[in-house]
């Protein structure tokens, strides 16, 4: 029987990680997590609290609140504190938000923390986010690091929003993405960056069933390793 590894997926918004995270996760019967959601969650507190410009607010929030996954017909639901908000974690408003939030030191100690919990809980993990071959899970068996251009991002990106019901003009979904870009990307704690040992996939011109393939043959070829 192949050996159950720890994959870590980071890349940019848009760039497919969550998709094809999951689709990877279905398909080797391994545990999904998003730890995106974690911060989102987070995010979506500080916003109901009035407390976004609150940086010992938000810490607190992230210390006090307890936020579970669970991973339920190819969605990832999100609780806090026995509460589903799963849909309310998902909209412009969080997503114009949550690398503010994402930035701070504290936070993401606490986060990260949960995170390592999840993956040493478990026996075959798909974790993804921005961090996640760099600072949460250094060690993974397979890391991969996807990205596409930010034309095709923001695309992807809107379209997800008009499957919700929500319209957000093409050219703001861009704005914010490019925002979001050199948030992450230039933060002082746990940056975007891709791990020295990860494997970069651009998607932009690749189907997401492709993504899977390669993602697939990625953790394959690592299992003969072992």
């Amino acid at each position: 029987m192949p050996k159950r590894l720890i994959v870590a997926i980071d890349g940019p918004a848009g760039s497919g990680k969550s998709t094809s995270a999951k689709l990877v996760a279905q398909k080797l019967n391994y545990l999904y997590i998003d730890t995106g959601a974690m911060y989102r969650a987070v995010t979506y507190l500080a916003m109901e609290k009035n407390v976004l410009q609150n940086t010992d607010a938000a810490i607190e929030i992230a210390k006090d609140s307890d936020i579970s996954l669970k991973f339920i017909d190819g969605i990832t639901h999100v609780w806090v504190d026995g509460n589903d908000i799963t849909d309310k974690i998902r909209t412009p408003e969080v997503n114009g938000n949550v690398s503010e939030i994402s930035k701070i030191k504290e936070v993401r100690e606490v986060l990260v923390k949960k995170q390592q919990e999840y993956a040493s809980r478990n026996g075959g993990v798909v974790m993804e986010g921005r961090d996640i071959g760099t600072v949460v899970l250094p060690n993974a068996d397979v890391k991969i690091f996807l990205n596409a251009s930010i034309e095709e991002r923001a695309k992807r990106r809107t379209k997800e929003f008009e499957e919700k019901g929500i319209h957000v003009p093409l050219n703001e979904v861009e704005i914010n993405i490019r925002q979001r870009d050199k948030i992450d990307s230039t933060r002082d704690v746990s940056p975007l960056v891709k791990a020295l040992d990860a494997v970069e996939v651009d998607t932009s011109k690749i189907t997401i069933e492709q993504q899977v393939e390669i993602i697939l043959d990625l953790i394959k070829k690592a299992q003969e390793k072992k």
